[in-house]
């Protein structure tokens, strides 16, 4: 029995283990650029959980088919969301890439303490 209740709810563990391994990287990496990849990482893992969550068991695309009438569908606006989402953090991570650059031809390093060193 616990194993299949473990089977079911998989993408959810994976989900949280994605986000527990992305806020993991973030709080414990100094290189800047790391810290960008573990953002990117928990981004995916809250991705990949809103799209567990529009999942229904047993649900049709939401095309209305006259046949059916009594049909289940899915839900189509966490799949939405989550695609203005993808393009927001693409947005998000070429700006803060952007920034390291721009602070590594400033400074010369991409590790957060050196900053107040040189400061």
């Amino acid at each position: 029995m616990n194993l299949e209740l473990l089977f079911v709810n998989f993408p959810y563990f994976v989900a949280i283990i994605l986000f527990s391994l992305g806020t993991l990287i973030v709080l414990t990496q100094t290189n800047l650029i790391k810290k960008v990849i573990g953002i990117n990482i928990l981004q995916s893992a809250i991705f990949l959980f809103f799209i567990i969550l529009g999942d229904i068991q047993g649900g049709v695309p939401p095309i209305y088919d006259p046949n059916f009438p009594d049909a289940l569908y899915v839900n189509p606006l966490p799949s939405t969301l989550m695609l203005t989402g993808i393009v927001v953090s693409f947005s998000v991570t070429a700006f803060a890439l952007a920034l390291i650059v721009k602070l590594y031809l400033f400074y010369g390093t991409i590790c957060a303490p050196n900053f107040m060193k040189l400061k």
